[in-house]
């Protein structure tokens, strides 16, 4: 990973990224490495929510920037992510623009795939959005330092073809990005959402016994690493019930309605997927028999 700071991060725990970076921005032996921390701790209060604190730091980085392209890239991208994430998409995506076209020109391509794919996300368009994200795939194939990005970016282009119903081009795509988080093998937790996404665009096209084989790999990384998902368990499940393998659907779909239930809030909302599960997970267990 060509990102000297990325390293610091770990997206599921803020409090730790913060300290990290924060013991960083001590170590940083210019103003101009200062101004690159800082953007990355904006990054921070954004994730928090604290759109203004992530300004306010943003600005701060601009006033020790100077003349480091790689800082202006960053202040931009980080400006632009804050502006998204508060629904200023439209604001949004000049500032992705431009990060991206100051990182290309510093030789900086992990910051331009990052753009790349940010750009993609606030785009007025399908067009749009493809047309960035292809863009980015070309780029993060083709220089060692931006490959991190292959999966993130085959992973959206394949849900966006999903969603339109494109199943055999989302199959690819999913296929595509499975293959390169597998080039990182300490990486579980994208392999197995990698493999989620396979399997449920196989169970889609109908190809119910390879759609099982990737949701298990899926659903046993999860157990093994103490983070249960409840996806993955209503995926399997159904692909069990597609099987006919009534009492393991059974058995998922009752995993998976108290995890969906506390992590997934639009779950209570949606009927029609609640009443299958709760259909499925009604199934009786069998009775030993006596003796």
């Amino acid at each position: 990973m060509d990102d000297r700071l990325r390293p610091l991060w770990d997206f599921d725990d803020l409090e730790l990224s913060s300290e990290r970076l924060s013991a960083q921005l001590e170590m940083e032996e210019s103003d101009a490495g200062r101004a690159e921390v800082m953007t990355q701790l904006a990054r921070v209060a954004g994730l928090r929510g604290d759109f203004e604190a992530g300004e306010a730091l943003v600005d701060e980085a601009v006033q020790l920037a100077g003349g480091s392209v790689v800082a202006v890239a960053r202040i931009d991208l980080e400006r632009g992510r804050l502006r998204r994430s508060s629904g200023d998409r439209e604001a949004a995506l000049p500032l992705f623009e431009a990060a991206f076209a100051t990182a290309v020109a510093a030789g900086e391509s992990f910051v331009a795939a990052d753009a790349v794919h940010m750009a993609a996300l606030a785009a007025p368009d399908r067009d749009s959005f493809v047309a960035w994200t292809e863009r980015g795939i070309e780029l993060a194939e083709a220089d060692d330092g931006a490959r991190y990005w292959i999966g993130p970016l085959l992973n959206n282009l394949g849900w966006e073809h999903f969603e339109a119903g494109e199943l055999d081009l989302a199959l690819d795509s999913f296929e595509r990005a499975l293959g390169a988080r597998l080039d990182d093998p300490d990486n579980g937790s994208a392999i197995a959402l990698a493999r989620y996404a396979v399997g449920r665009a196989l169970r889609a096209l109908d190809r119910t016994d390879e759609a099982i084989a990737q949701l298990e790999l899926a659903v046993e990384w999860a157990e093994r690493a103490g983070a249960p998902d409840g996806w993955y368990h209503e995926e399997l499940a159904l692909g069990y019930a597609d099987a006919g393998r009534g009492e393991e659907a059974a058995e998922q779909a009752r995993l998976a309605l108290p995890l969906l239930e506390t992590d997934d809030p639009p779950f209570a909302e949606d009927r029609a997927r609640r009443a299958r599960l709760d259909s499925l997970a009604a199934r009786e267990r069998p009775t030993a028999p006596d003796g």
